[in-house]
């Protein structure tokens, strides 16, 4: 088997890589959706449920301190991971969907009124997308959506065009239309397009309208850098970053917290509670209602210790020579129609492609005959696929754990799914 110097460095860091798949070696190249986590994060959680299981800011004793001090220390090191300079900014919750619907409900429904615009990309996933429809039903506002360029097949589509988003801003001012937020994704799930979010974030502040950025598919695969980026908000998952299920990162600017509502109601995030009202505990314990997931956060701060100890310059590098080789081979087959930018020019490994006249579903499953896993359908951006003229698509998506001879792999399995489907 052909090993890439980084994954054959740190694959046995990951259990579950050992797993065999209907007789063939587990080739997961489906990190888009989730990624598989390493020993040490796996331990992070064992360690807290083993010896310092406790509720947080609830007690005087010792286990109580102790799961206070990693929450808040994990709170620390996400924020310096992402290159926010407070803790205090960094809002614990589920996942991205989460968070961007927090700052639906808690910000957004309370600042828009009749008349006001929120602008979204094409490219958007539907958990940067049905919160800003709810919330512009909700208040009576616009969604706005700037589009992807066109020649999806070409080096030059499937991306974001600056001048579309002067335009739409110049347009705006003209006709009196007040923008009130722009929602964008760092990384496209299904293009793998790489957004220029300083610039974009540049533009939308020149006009006074702030910006979230979904960073889902950003924080694996590139550095963070919300200061460096200026936004007003950013989310993303721990899971999509080598760490746990369940829990989620909200980044946002102080004055944004103190324009933000309460996004639920309980114990932690009150300071007084009388009879008919309460006030408000300080952000962030003001957005955590409940019982936080301590163990979640130690498993993310885990996770996030093992991506910094590789280098996420060297993830980088090793996602884009996975990336050049794939598309070396795509280009190999004129029966393969692959989407997103062509050559590795802000884009990363996340490549959505489809066999001409096979349903991504039937291709999917012979993938998976062969050990290989990957998504099929349309990975929750049904406004995209319909851009693009197809109803789903199949997707690989890279790891720091992915190796050239996987890709090689799933190309010889495509030949095995022409033999099935089109003789």
């Amino acid at each position: 088997m052909q090993h890439h110097p980084l994954a054959s460095k740190l694959r046995d860091d990951f259990p579950i890589l050992k797993r065999e798949i209907n007789d063939f070696p587990l080739a997961y190249l489906d990190n888009a959706s989730t990624t598989q986590k390493p020993q040490c994060v796996i331990d992070s959680l064992l360690d807290f449920y083993s010896t310092h299981n406790s509720n947080v800011s609830r007690g005087v004793y010792t286990l109580a301190e102790e799961a206070t001090e990693i929450y808040e220390e994990g709170r620390e090191n996400i924020a310096k991971f992402i290159g926010a300079t407070d803790s205090g900014n960094i809002i614990f919750t589920r996942g991205t969907t989460e968070s961007i619907n927090l700052v639906a409900s808690a910000w957004a429904q309370h600042n828009l009124k009749t008349g006001d615009r929120i602008i979204v990309t094409e490219m958007e996933h539907h958990s940067n997308l049905v919160p800003w429809q709810m919330a512009a039903q909700a208040s009576g506002a616009e969604l706005v959506y700037w589009p992807i360029t066109s020649e999806a097949g070409s080096s030059a589509g499937s991306r974001l065009d600056l001048q579309k988003l002067d335009e739409l801003l110049t347009d705006s001012v003209k006709h009196h239309r007040n923008f009130r937020l722009l929602a964008v994704t760092a990384v496209s799930n299904v293009l793998g397009t790489v957004n220029p979010i300083a610039k974009i974030v540049e533009m939308a502040h020149e006009r006074g309208i702030p910006v979230l950025v979904d960073a889902a598919q950003a924080v694996a695969r590139m550095p963070i850098d919300v200061t460096g980026w200026d936004c007003d908000f950013l989310a993303f998952s721990g899971h999509k970053v080598y760490g746990p299920t369940g829990i989620g990162v909200l980044y946002a600017k102080k004055e944004r917290l103190d324009e933000m509502l309460p996004f639920q109601g309980g114990g932690g995030m009150i300071r007084q509670v009388g009879r008919q009202s309460s006030t408000w505990a300080d952000s962030p314990q003001k957005f955590e209602a409940g019982t936080p997931p301590v163990a979640e956060v130690s498993g993310l701060a885990a996770a996030l210790d093992y991506v910094s100890d590789v280098g996420i310059y060297e993830i980088q590098k090793h996602e884009k020579e996975l990336t050049a080789h794939a598309l070396n081979r795509f280009a190999e087959f004129s029966d393969l129609e692959l989407y997103g930018p062509q050559d590795t020019c802000d884009r990363t490994g996340v490549l959505s492609f489809n066999l001409r006249n096979v349903h991504p579903h039937d291709v999917a499953q012979v993938l998976d005959e062969s050990g290989i896993a990957v998504r099929a359908g349309h990975h929750c951006t049904q406004i995209l696929h319909e851009r693009l003229g197809v109803a789903a698509s199949v997707r690989m998506s890279f790891g720091i754990y992915n190796e050239v001879s996987e890709i090689d792999h799933l190309f010889s399995t495509l030949d095995r799914a022409r033999d099935i489907f089109l003789d």
